[in-house]
């Protein structure tokens, strides 16, 4: 699927990407000639087979990672052009990450999980405990606050990692299979809270799923087959 270059109003652009990582004295293409735009406000589904490449599309779109070639730009910010230094201090203004297995630090309450991305920042402890309080009551979990990881369910902590990645009101969540290691009841209301924080608070998601049922709930879904997208599902 080739889009032309220029931006039309898209919050992520990612014009000509190609990922090649280096294994020895082999070459191995990820990623080939790759378009996407993603307008303000989507809730983008990202599927394809294990191995396709969306994890590490949706590394070189938070800044995880750089393209071989080709460009990323985000709200009209040149990613890959970033230095190390400017880049986490982009990616902690910009960018919410979700992950399949929670990654909470078993040591800290759901509260102090959710802080981490805030010590970035500037904002004084007094601002960080509002927008703390502000992101737990968001996903439901206010009443969690002082619970450690051990004491929440598996759905409990997934949407304790939500709140961590809405908490600095990023411009983008990025989602890795954020319902893969949940059942189903627990994964309908981790996608019943992306979908508010898409339709009431107009934030945009890619989310990387395997699941059709997952994806179903994306106002769009594209396919990535052999490090190229396209809008229709690979057999």
């Amino acid at each position: 699927m080739s889009e032309p270059s220029g931006n039309g109003g898209a919050l992520v652009i990612v014009d000509g990407v190609e990922k090649v990582f280096h294994r020895g004295s082999e070459d191995i293409e990820v990623l080939k000639d790759l378009h996407l735009k993603v307008p303000a406000g989507e809730f983008l589904a990202l599927m394809g087979p294990s191995g396709s490449g969306k994890s590490t599309l949706l590394n070189l779109i938070g800044g995880l990672d750089r393209p071989t070639r080709g460009t990323v730009s985000i709200a009209g910010e040149r990613v890959d052009e970033l230095s190390d230094r400017r880049l986490a201090a982009w990616r902690a203004r910009h960018i919410g990450f979700v992950f399949q297995l929670y990654n909470l630090l078993p040591v800290l309450t759901a509260e102090r999980n959710v802080e981490l991305p805030l010590l970035l920042t500037h904002l004084s402890k007094a601002e960080r405990r509002q927008h703390v309080a502000a992101a737990l009551e968001m996903v439901g979990l206010s009443q969690r606050a002082h619970h450690y990881p051990r004491q929440l369910s598996g759905g409990e902590q997934q949407r304790v990692g939500i709140a961590r990645g809405i908490v600095t009101d990023p411009t983008l969540l990025l989602c890795d299979e954020p319902t893969g290691d949940l059942d189903r009841k627990a994964g309908d209301e981790v996608l019943n809270l992306l979908q508010a924080l898409n339709r009431e608070h107009g934030k945009t998601i890619i989310m990387v799923t395997h699941d059709p049922h997952a994806s179903a709930r994306a106002s769009r879904t594209v396919y990535l087959n052999k490090g190229q997208l396209t809008n229709e599902q690979m057999a």
